[in-house]
């Protein structure tokens, strides 16, 4: 077994988790040439690297499926990448609690372009479109790659001008690599693995559980040099995404819009509260060139 097989399984093996899998990192990260192995390691050695208390349910749950996901990675197919590989992104080593692994469809080298996150509202208004139109066909032509969850509405509108004007969309998803949410995106999200890349961390089988979606804004944010919110109401997840960038040293972008519009709180807000106001392509071609 090579390291990425045994990181898979643990990425696979239920219980561990991002803070788990943090410490695994961790302790790899300290070894001078962690692809030598050996692996796998013996279940205690991974007990005393997670802090597994012996006796435990931690303990037990995680040491009772400690040789299933072993004989799992060695029989998965399919793509993933994991934090040890040379394609792994810099920029997302650099977030919090980093994907152990990502499971992933398409062409990896666009991860090595600069990306831009274009995140907004589901119910998207005719006013953000315009703006998108407006916006991002100088932002395709300059190189720049555009990230977004692949939900409905500003998401959607982003990756299909994408496609349009010949761009590289990549879309990070909360399920596995074979599932689509929603159901009626299945196309969309198949054209995204042809013309661009599409990533998850969960594997393939998985579904669209309610906590999937707030690790996946982790990655969107993380993979992004910046991240534009087009249209967005107060306390919208799209303002999630655009917290996480700010933390993790990220330029937001926002449309302005009509103090009057509910789509428009959200990004004026944002303006408020420092946030790069986009009036132009140029604004978001100079915040994302200057990050890379």
């Amino acid at each position: 077994m090579n390291l990425n097989q045994f990181l898979l399984a643990l990425h696979l093996t239920p219980g561990l988790g991002q803070a788990k899998e943090a410490k695994v990192i961790g302790a790899l990260s300290q070894q001078g040439h962690p692809e030598q192995g050996p692996y796998p390691w013996p279940f205690l050695t991974l007990a005393l690297v997670l802090g597994l208390e012996p006796g435990s349910q931690p303990y037990r749950q995680i040491q009772a499926s400690y040789e299933w996901s072993l004989d799992k990675a060695l029989a998965y197919q399919g793509d993933w990448l994991t934090y040890f590989d040379n394609n792994y992104p810099k920029q997302l080593k650099e977030v919090y609690q980093p994907p152990l692994v990502l499971f992933y469809q398409g062409d990896l080298r666009a991860l090595t372009l600069p990306l831009l996150a274009v995140v907004g509202a589901r119910a998207a208004g005719p006013y953000g479109l315009a703006a998108l139109r407006q916006l991002l066909p100088a932002v395709l032509k300059a190189g720049i790659g555009v990230v977004s969850g692949l939900v409905k509405g500003i998401d959607v509108m982003a990756h299909q001008m994408t496609f349009h004007y010949g761009g590289v969309p990549v879309a990070v998803i909360g399920t596995g690599l074979d599932r689509a949410y929603p159901a009626n995106h299945r196309v969309l999200q198949d054209q995204v693995g042809l013309q661009g890349l599409l990533v998850s961390e969960y594997p393939v089988g998985s579904l669209p559980l309610k906590n999937h979606f707030p690790d996946r804004n982790r990655i969107i944010a993380g993979l992004s040099s910046a991240t534009l919110v087009v249209e967005a109401k107060h306390h919208s997840g799209s303002l999630i995404i655009a917290n996480l960038a700010l933390q993790e040293n990220r330029q937001v972008l926002a449309v302005p819009g009509p103090i009057n519009a509910p789509l428009s709180v959200g990004p004026n807000e944002l303006i408020q509260a420092g946030a790069l106001p986009v009036l132009t392509s140029s604004d978001i071609i100079r915040a994302v060139s200057c990050l890379t």
